[in-house]
């Protein structure tokens, strides 16, 4: 029949398109042997427009060879956001834009999931609530995807879906385990290539996801269903991915099954490598997961709680925290011991950082680097990790304790190791710090290339909120200011202020304020420096020693008072001083400035005659 066809198109001498829709129905080989010809023989004036669900081996492989085959696939046809806009605008729908760009997000693009959405819409009273609650579960949506998708699936494939439907991405191994068939992979590689919802998200087409409206579908099949059999489902996809180090995967599945013990178990085995990364906003996702009652029942989900705290800006609780960690520590099964008491040891190493107990730090990065020498610390890389830390934290108590010939070798030491075991995020954080030294010892352009090569790692991996960066703003504020640029130092104390967290890190909320007040006084702007001078000396009193910038706070205060003409309240605060306070340098400038004020120039000279300090960030 194909022949005698090829035998009459022969002649043709004008254009001519053919269209074949819904080729996927060609259900027998000889009915494609046919078309293949047809497309293969053809005489040139024809061309061919074939519309299919799926791929059918026609030989086009070799058209697309010779450059004679254009194709339209799923991707071509996602609708643009500006295409959404135009469809509800179509349709009469108005959107504020960012119910259409959520709409846009969960449709994928996808054409006739919008014009469902737009569908639903009409008329609806809430739009933007309709927006965010659009899913697949959705009535004409689902219906659509029942009838057109689902149930076109034979009863091995739909229970492949709706069993690994739980899962944000799948791949054979994991559909065959929750199935407990076989050829999983087969599968889902042949509902891809029948654009079933289904997206490959490697090369090798070995990993998969489904369409988030498909998802939601199967999920709520799965609940309707087989409601039992998700638990279990959660349950396995934990183990497997536990198996196959896939921890963060893990965790959640855990938790969904309720299986706290082996939650908190893998939680508290990443837990190092994930805070050392710099990745405390992952740990605060996972501890959400967990009974608010179980942070204090169980210790090692307590000291988990404590670090996550101590991120979080309350070092209070961070504190409460690590109390009922410890006092519920015998309770820990022996196996676990070992790892909480690495737990506990960063915590402790961390709080005494952030209070700027520098005797407490060095005891604790003392006892945390023999821990690297135990059984339960033979992590892979676990002990370098852990003696980077512990030198980072020490360096960078010693840099608020004015020691600086220690702080700039261990700061020093800590970075190297932390290149060379490739933990990016303690080098960043050591880099700051070392940028703050410089800073302290008025090395202005090496603090400002440190500064700006801290605020570049942080920008590079995302750090950009992290206290670390906090220091690396405000050096870089500070240099600016006492180079006269003011403006220019204004956004970076402003990035300062909205990313450090004073209540948590005194020590970088003292720099900030003692910035913002140095700013304001060089702006003469005396009212507000002498608040941040205040806030800064309120902080100082959260730490556990005198920080070396509180002096330094204290004199610009005084200054500051003179020079709103505060003069008997800044004679009160210096004669409150003790004799050995009144004789430092800075107190001594500033009693000169307060002379000057009060018309007394010879005491100001003699009390400057005594002071061979220069006043400096």
């Amino acid at each position: 029949m194909v022949e005698r066809l090829l035998k009459d198109l022969a002649p043709l001498r004008d254009r001519l398109w053919l269209v074949l829709d819904d080729v996927h129905e060609l259900g027998s080989a000889e009915a494609q042997r046919q078309l293949e010809l047809l497309l293969m023989r053809g005489p040139p004036e024809l061309r061919f427009v074939l519309a299919t669900r799926h791929d059918l081996r026609l030989g086009l492989h070799r058209l697309r060879l010779e450059g004679e085959l254009t194709e339209i696939r799923a991707a071509h046809l996602r609708f643009s956001l500006a295409e959404a806009r135009e469809l509800f605008a179509a349709a009469g729908v108005e959107l504020p834009e960012s119910a259409l760009a959520l709409l846009h997000a969960r449709t994928e693009g996808w054409a006739a999931g919008l014009r469902l959405a737009a569908l639903s819409l009409a008329g609806h009273p809430d739009p933007e609530r309709f927006a965010a609650e659009f899913s697949g579960s959705e009535r004409t949506v689902a219906d659509y995807l029942l009838a057109e998708v689902l149930e076109r699936q034979s009863e091995e494939v739909r229970r492949l879906l709706l069993r690994t439907s739980i899962l944000e991405r799948v791949n054979g191994e994991l559909a065959d385990l929750l199935t407990g068939d076989e050829g999983g992979e087969r599968v889902l590689q042949e509902l891809e290539e029948a654009n079933a919802f289904v997206v490959a998200l490697d090369v090798a087409r070995s990993w998969f996801r489904y369409h988030r409206l498909f998802a939601d579908l199967l999920q709520l099949e799965l609940r309707r269903t087989a409601s039992v059999r998700s638990p279990r489902c959660h349950h396995t996809a934990a183990q497997w991915y536990a198996d196959y180090g896939y921890p963060m995967e893990a965790i959640r599945h855990a938790q969904v099954a309720q299986d706290w013990g082996l939650a908190v178990c893998l939680l508290g085995d990443h837990w190092p490598g994930l805070q050392l990364g710099g990745q405390a906003a992952t740990v605060h996702t996972m501890l959400a997961g967990f009974p608010a009652e179980a942070r204090a029942a169980d210790a090692e989900l307590a000291a988990l709680a404590a670090a996550d705290e101590l991120a979080r800006g309350s070092l209070e609780a961070a504190e409460r925290y690590l109390g009922l960690a410890v006092r519920g520590s015998a309770s820990v099964p022996a196996g676990r011991r070992g790892q909480l008491q690495v737990l506990l040891g960063v915590v402790r190493l961390l709080v005494a950082r952030q209070r700027g107990n520098l005797p407490a730090v060095a005891d604790q990065a003392q006892r945390l680097q023999a821990m690297t020498e135990a059984p339960y610390a033979a992590q892979p890389g676990l002990g370098e990790e852990l003696r980077a830390l512990a030198l980072i934290s020490l360096g960078t108590t010693e840099v608020w304790a004015a020691q600086f010939e220690e702080a700039q070798r261990h700061l020093e030491q800590g970075r190297a190791l932390a290149l060379q075991i490739g933990r990016p995020f303690l080098e960043f954080s050591g880099l700051a710090h070392q940028a703050a030294i410089e800073g302290f010892r008025s090395s202005y352009s090496l603090a400002a290339e440190r500064s700006l090569q801290a605020i570049e790692l942080a920008r590079r991996h995302g750090w950009t909120d992290e206290p670390a960066a906090g220091i690396a703003y405000v050096i870089l504020a500070i240099v600016l200011a006492w180079r006269g640029r003011l403006d220019e130092a204004e956004p970076w104390i402003h990035r300062a202020e909205r990313t450090v967290r004073p209540e948590a890190e005194p020590t970088a909320g003292l720099l900030v304020c003692y910035a913002r007040g140095l700013l304001e006084l060089a702006r003469g702007h005396h009212a507000d420096a002498l608040v941040a001078f205040r806030a800064a000396e309120r902080l100082a009193g959260l730490l556990a020693a005198p920080d070396l910038l509180v002096r330094r706070v204290r004199a610009l205060q005084l200054q500051a008072m003179v020079r709103l003409g505060e003069t008997e309240r800044a004679e009160r605060a210096i004669a409150e001083l003790g004799e050995q306070e009144r004789e430092r340098g800075q107190i001594r400038i500033a009693t000169a400035v307060l002379r000057l004020a009060q018309d007394h120039p010879h005491a100001a000279i003699n009390a400057l005659a005594r002071s061979s300090t220069v006043l400096l960030p």
